[in-house]
């Protein structure tokens, strides 16, 4: 049985049909929702919520072809609106990419991930959820303004605007500890 024919028997209220799609997305829909939110448990919510929005919302669904990006973006809204209610305390999390090289050198593996993480966290939300769903989840720019339902022109933007903010945010602690690195590596 293929995705579309599943989700036209989810429509017709196949519980079982429903569970199989969106258990097939699950895992990707955590990993992104744990990098915008930043908490696990948070995260955990955003997609439950997300999921449930589908349920209750899937007679509305005009092409069954894309419950894949329609469920993305739910859960991707539900991120944003979960931030949005919290404020913006800083959540701290363990940044983990789905799939990530393998590397000899653990301790340059942590600290890229630290700079990244700083980085990424410093990104409003709806800049953040960009960069994770292209970059993390490996979806076009297409696809991407597809699931957060906004013009592609508008995902190519932020996301420019987003690696323009990070490199910033990356330059700007890579020279506060820079000279002093340079400086002790000198006389080495």
């Amino acid at each position: 049985m293929d995705q579309r024919e599943r989700v036209e028997r989810a429509r017709r209220g196949d519980h079982d049909a429903f569970a199989v799609l969106a258990g097939t997305f699950v895992a990707r829909l955590d990993a992104a929702a744990r990098l915008i939110l930043r908490d696990p448990e948070l995260a955990r919510d955003a997609v439950q919520e997300g999921v449930i929005h589908a349920w209750r919302n899937l007679p509305t669904l005009r092409d069954p072809d894309r419950f894949e990006a329609w469920l993305h973006r739910l859960v991707i809204r539900s991120c944003i609106d979960i931030l949005r209610r919290r404020g913006r305390r800083p959540i701290e999390v363990e940044l983990s990419p789905i799939d990530g090289p393998a590397m000899a050198d653990v301790s340059a593996l942590i600290a890229d991930r630290e700079v990244l993480d700083a980085a990424l966290r410093r990104l409003d939300p709806e800049w953040r959820a960009v960069v994770v769903l292209h970059f993390y989840l490996g979806l076009p720019l297409p696809a991407v303004a597809s699931t957060l339902g906004i013009p592609v022109g508008t995902a190519k933007s932020r996301l420019h605007r987003s690696l323009a903010a990070m490199r910033l945010t990356i330059d700007a602690d890579q020279g506060e500890a820079g000279p002093t690195s340079r400086r002790q590596g000198q006389y080495a």
